[in-house]
C-alpha cells in the first residue's frame, strides 16, 4: 500500500539544501537525553520522530547529506552545507529512521510521549517552570503564562 501524500509531513535543514518528507503514522515521538544526542545537537535533549524507513524519503539534496558513524555503529546524518543534524539510524532499530522533529514544517502526528535516557539529563537542561517567559517578534517581549 503506498503512502497517502495528503498526510505527508515535510521538513528541511537550515539552508534548505536537504529536504525530506515523512508519511504518518510515526511509531513514536520522544525526547532523548543520551550523551550522543546531546553532543551531536548541542542541546539538553533532542526530540525524535521514529518511523519505518519506507515512510521516509529525501526530496532534495541527497548529495549534501553527510554521515557520521558512531562507536555503536549508528549513523547520524547531517547537511554538509549548513551542518544541521537531521537523521539517526541504528542497527538496534533495524529498518527504522529517526527524524529530528525541529526540522519539520508541521507539527508531528503525535506529541512526545516519553523521555529516554532521562537519568542522563543535565541539571542545567531542566527548565524550571518559574523562569520568566519571553516571545514576540524579537523574542524579548514578556509573556503571561497561563
Amino acid at each position: 500500500m503506498s503512502p497517502d501524500p495528503s498526510t505527508e509531513l515535510t521538513g528541511h535543514c537550515t539552508c534548505g539544501g536537504v529536504r525530506f518528507a515523512v508519511t504518518p503514522p510515526s511509531r513514536f515521538v520522544c525526547h532523548c537525553h543520551c550523551d550522543n544526542c546531546r553532543r551531536a545537537h548541542g542541546a539538553a535533549f533532542v526530540t525524535w520522530l521514529g518511523l519505518p524507513r519506507a515512510q521516509f524519503r529525501l526530496t532534495e539534496g541527497e548529495e549534501l547529506l553527510g554521515e557520521f558513524r558512531t562507536e555503536t555503529d549508528s549513523t547520524r546524518s547531517f547537511c554538509t552545507r549548513c551542518g544541521t543534524p537531521m537523521f539517526f539510524a541504528s542497527p538496534r532499530w533495524e529498518g527504522e529512521i529517526h527524524v529530528a522533529v525541529a526540522l519539520l514544517d508541521q507539527d508531528p502526528d503525535q506529541p512526545p510521549k516519553a523521555r529516554v535516557y532521562a537519568d542522563r539529563a543535565p541539571s542545567w537542561g531542566k527548565a524550571p517552570p518559574d523562569l520568566p517567559h519571553y516571545g514576540g517578534s524579537d523574542g524579548t517581549q514578556p509573556l503571561r503564562m497561563k
